[in-house]
């Protein structure tokens, strides 16, 4: 990491996750349009609070319960997630019997091997999605997104895009794939397109997703259908706006000055 951060520093998670993501830009790992991500992003974390609210902690039992139905779960994984999670990814990899695949945007072999090496640092045994491996393309995508391994995101009944382009995760939901997404942005086209969205930081929500799966997963089939049935990705994504609008009234209530007395109604002195 390139700079020390004071641990009792009011800001030390978010500056943390900011050293991360540009010590990711400078291994290649992620591309200099992530960091505008990760700013955007940020600031829609200020505006939940930084922490993990109720309509996120609904699509993240949802999510888990998705993760435990999937034939096939697969982890598409970008450059930011590689900078910020890789450790998190790599074990919710293996809780989940799901594969890692790299997918970017702004593809080149060389970001390709760096995320690879990320997430083979941390610990993962096969990364799906490298260089020639992603042979399989989606249907009607212009981006680079549209390469993906056949054994992979191709044959996938469950995809898992945090930080995702809401390109490719229309693609996949019209590919008859269920889509789950981190994105702090419930107005992205990712959110709204997906199955599955968590309006949270994805560094708790992947962590928050692991725990998950592994409390409920020895529970009957019949329960966990039913924490799936029962999620409406509509209603969360209306909750985390409605959230976003009554914290920001009761902030903007906190800055009012007091009410000044009547004039002739003051204290007696």
């Amino acid at each position: 990491m390139s700079l020390e951060i004071p641990r009792e520093h009011p800001r030390y998670e978010s500056l943390l996750m900011r050293e991360r993501i540009i010590d990711g830009c400078t291994a290649n790992v992620v591309a200099m349009a992530g960091l505008i991500a990760h700013g955007r992003g940020e600031a829609f974390d200020y505006l939940i609070g930084e922490h993990t609210a109720p309509f996120a902690e609904a699509a993240v039992q949802a999510a888990a319960a998705a993760f435990l139905l999937a034939r096939k779960p697969v982890i598409s994984v970008n450059g930011n997630v590689a900078a910020l999670c890789p450790s998190q990814l790599v074990a919710l990899s293996t809780t989940a019997s799901a594969p890692l695949e790299v997918n970017l945007f702004y593809r080149t072999e060389q970001r390709e091997r760096a995320v690879e090496k990320a997430l083979k640092d941390a610990g993962a045994r096969t990364v799906f999605g490298v260089g020639s491996e992603a042979s399989g393309r989606i249907p009607e995508l212009g981006s680079e997104r549209r390469r993906v391994d056949p054994r992979g995101i191709l044959d996938a009944d469950l995809v898992f895009v945090p930080l995702e382009d809401g390109d490719r995760t229309e693609a996949l939901v019209a590919m008859g794939k269920r889509v789950i997404t981190v994105d702090l942005n419930p107005l992205s086209r990712t959110a709204q397109r997906a199955t599955i969205t968590i309006v949270d930081n994805v560094i708790r929500a992947v962590p928050a997703l692991l725990a998950t799966i592994e409390a409920v997963r020895s529970r009957p089939r019949h329960e966990i259908e039913e924490m799936l049935e029962r999620y409406d990705n509509g209603a969360a994504l209306s909750g985390a706006l409605r959230f976003i609008r009554d914290r920001l009234g009761s902030l903007a209530d906190e800055q009012r000055p007091a009410a000044a007395p009547p004039a002739g109604k003051g204290r007696r002195t």
